[in-house]
């Protein structure tokens, strides 16, 4: 089915309740063939992690948002789920969505997976938004998923802020970014879909010989290949590095980032 506003794909993009980066990054950074719907992640819990477990253990009644749109793909806006929930129940929720949907499920920290798969990069450093014990957590997903976490440079939230990550700016991702030592990192992380990072990564696609990549960055590239290949994310290896290598470099999207700051 074709629709007026979305002839290349409909995407349903999973949001946590009070995120305000994802739907603008998303408008940015996927093609303006591709339109999505959102719907939001909630949780009753002050801590991060027990909300990270609710917004897993509701996939399904958040998913029935969407009632019978004709999504193309699905997409876990959402890193630090991924983080308590694990790999391997991680990857069984995915499948267990795609095989009752027939359609991708793309969740953001598999994306990166794929991200870095993509790259042939095992050594990584990460540029964290997160508090010290959502930082530990990560790096422990990162090390499952077989990468080594070489180095981490962690932000520091402005005072009084509504959120920890959600208030941060690019510049502070830029400058994090460029306290990370490069040394020996075969490619660089962005962690969070709520850290604003595209003019960092525009800014330093490469810091020393390592890509840069995001959350949000992947995840969009990741759904934007499954809606142009009809491609699953259970099975088929991820797409070649040489098309995450353009997004990073803002081939498609750095006009309409420019154009949104104008």
């Amino acid at each position: 089915m074709s629709l007026e506003y979305a002839p290349g794909g409909l995407v349903g993009v999973l949001v946590p309740q009070a995120n305000t980066t994802v739907e603008p990054e998303l408008h940015i950074l996927l093609p303006p063939t591709v339109a999505f719907l959102g719907a939001r992640l909630t949780s009753p819990h002050a801590s991060i992690a027990d909300r990270m477990r609710d917004y897993i253990a509701s996939l399904d009644a958040t998913l029935a948002q969407f009632g019978n749109a004709p999504l193309g793909a699905l997409a876990l806006a959402v890193t630090g789920a991924s983080y308590y929930t694990g790999a391997e129940a991680e990857d069984a929720a995915v499948a267990r969505i795609e095989d009752r949907l027939g359609i991708p499920f793309v969740t953001a920290a598999r994306a990166v997976r794929d991200s870095l798969l993509a790259l042939g990069a095992r050594r990584i450093g990460l540029v964290s938004p997160y508090p010290p014990d959502v930082t530990a957590a990560s790096a422990a997903y990162w090390t499952a998923r077989g990468f080594e976490v070489v180095r981490i440079a962690e932000t520091k939230a402005p005072d009084g802020a509504f959120h920890p990550i959600y208030a941060l700016g690019s510049d502070t991702a830029l400058a994090t970014l460029d306290a990370l030592d490069p040394t020996g990192l075969e490619a660089v992380v962005m962690l969070g879909t709520g850290m604003p990072t595209l003019r960092a990564i525009l800014a330093r696609p490469v810091v020393g010989t390592a890509p840069v990549t995001s959350s949000m960055l992947s995840l969009a590239w990741r759904v934007a290949e499954a809606l142009a290949h009809g491609r699953g994310t259970a099975g088929p290896p991820p797409p070649p590095g040489e098309s995450l290598r353009r997004w990073i470099a803002g081939e498609a999207w750095r006009e309409r980032l420019a154009a949104r700051s104008a």
